[in-house]
């Protein structure tokens, strides 16, 4: 019994270490898809955040942000408390050989692969903010408000589902994340966004909305297959265990069904797409898989294959409609992110009370309205700060001249030259 024990406790690990790691690989996928619909003068400054930002949520994670997420002894279930740095592991050796039996209740893999696996998840939700204010807001400003969100903002309302707060208790489902992950990462992206205002030259006096085309579109594609691929270990991974028979046709399920919807969500774009427009536009195909990976992030056990599909259908069609929405508002984001990970990460929500019967629009709605208003405000707060101690974004020049140079120094493409300055 001891050595089955151990075996399971030992694949458990390993299976939500990998899983972790394939969430950390959609770090480069939010960098190559961020890189392929900004501007050439502005790539190396995004690549830069996306390092740091993933970086610094490493650091702020382990510093506070895990432990105000998962306490060991919360206030209460709206407040869990403020504790510094990660405990000792959670299982010993010797505790198991001393009562093995009784021991495999629940502790099914080490904490600190949970620490990993719920560090990469941060880092998401961080990642989601640099593309919406991407081509004009300062570098530093962008990493201050990075420390705050992973600390501090994204922990706080991850606690009250997944650390066994007040939603918890009221019975919201968010298997994981369409809230707690993308549509907090959304709603502090929006936030910024409102205090920062468009790029130049994107909107007209008269209401014209001008189309600023990304700088490689080969890069974004490779983005978005990345990302395709690391959802299997964001959705895979949350199911927690692999070594039974029940928990393994789960996983299998949830693979299927993640597929399935962002597969949907392609379809769905591109007829919308070309319905709308009378061409099959790439960007909002793109945006189409995500939409459909972000709709079946929030329950992708309990549906059909089919079910899923039409899911990520949905979020397809959400998702064209909400960016030519927003640009209408003169709401500007570059790569779409609150339009994908905001707008159709309610619709996920939502969708959990439509596939699983055990859940509530009630309790949907609850949750869904806590996880904005909490983001949003913290957010906005945060950001009005950061504007009056150091400002947010940069100049009228720098931004004609590209980031890259004002805040790296540095270009992606220095062999185009003939690109500085002239809006490419």
């Amino acid at each position: 019994m001891e050595a089955i024990l151990e075996t399971k406790y030992a694949l458990d690990t390993f299976y939500f270490l990998v899983s972790g790691a394939l969430v950390m690989w959609m770090a480069a996928g939010f960098s190559m898809l961020e890189a392929g619909l900004v501007r050439s003068k502005n790539t190396a400054e995004i690549l830069t955040k996306n390092i740091a930002l993933y970086a610094i949520a490493s650091i702020m994670y382990m510093l506070v942000g895990y432990n105000i997420m998962y306490p060991g002894e919360a206030v209460n279930a709206y407040w869990p408390g403020v504790s510094f740095l990660l405990g000792a592991d959670n299982v010993a050796a010797e505790v198991l050989a001393q009562n093995p039996e009784e021991w495999y209740d629940g502790s099914y893999y080490s904490s600190m692969s949970d620490f990993f696996f719920q560090v990469v998840f941060v880092a998401t939700a961080m990642s989601i903010v640099s593309g919406a204010v991407a081509e004009r807001m300062k570098l530093w400003a962008f990493l201050v408000f990075a420390v705050a969100m992973t600390g501090f903002i994204y922990p706080m309302q991850g606690y009250w589902k997944w650390g066994g707060g007040f939603l918890d208790e009221l019975g919201f489902n968010d298997f994981a994340g369409s809230g707690i992950v993308h549509l907090c990462g959304a709603t502090a992206a929006l936030a910024g966004v409102l205090l920062l205002g468009a790029r130049k030259g994107k909107y007209g006096p008269n209401g014209e909305i001008h189309p600023i085309p990304g700088a490689n579109m080969p890069l974004a594609t490779l983005g978005t297959f990345i990302l395709w691929l690391g959802w299997f270990g964001f959705n895979g991974g949350s199911e927690l265990v692999l070594t039974n028979v029940d928990e393994a046709n789960a996983v299998a399920m949830v693979f299927v069904n993640t597929n399935m919807a962002a597969a949907g969500g392609v379809v769905a774009a591109m007829l919308t797409a070309r319905a709308m427009f009378g061409k099959t536009d790439l960007t909002m195909a793109l945006n189409g898989a995500l939409a459909g990976l972000v709709a079946i992030t929030a329950e992708p056990l309990a549906p059909t294959p089919l079910v899923a599909t039409a899911v990520g259908a949905v979020g397809g069609v959400l998702v064209v409609l909400s960016i030519l929405t927003l640009d209408k508002m003169r709401i500007d984001d570059p790569v779409g992110a609150i339009s994908v990970h905001g707008v159709v990460g309610m619709w996920g929500l939502i969708a959990v009370a439509l596939t699983n019967e055990e859940a509530t629009m009630t309790a949907q709605l609850t949750g869904l309205a806590t996880i904005f208003v909490w983001t949003f405000v913290a957010s906005l707060i945060v950001w009005m700060v950061i504007k009056m101690v150091m400002g947010i974004r940069v100049s009228e020049e720098e931004e004609f001249e590209g980031v890259d140079l004002s805040e790296c120094g540095m270009e992606a493409y220095p062999e185009f030259t003939g690109s500085r300055g002239s809006g490419l």
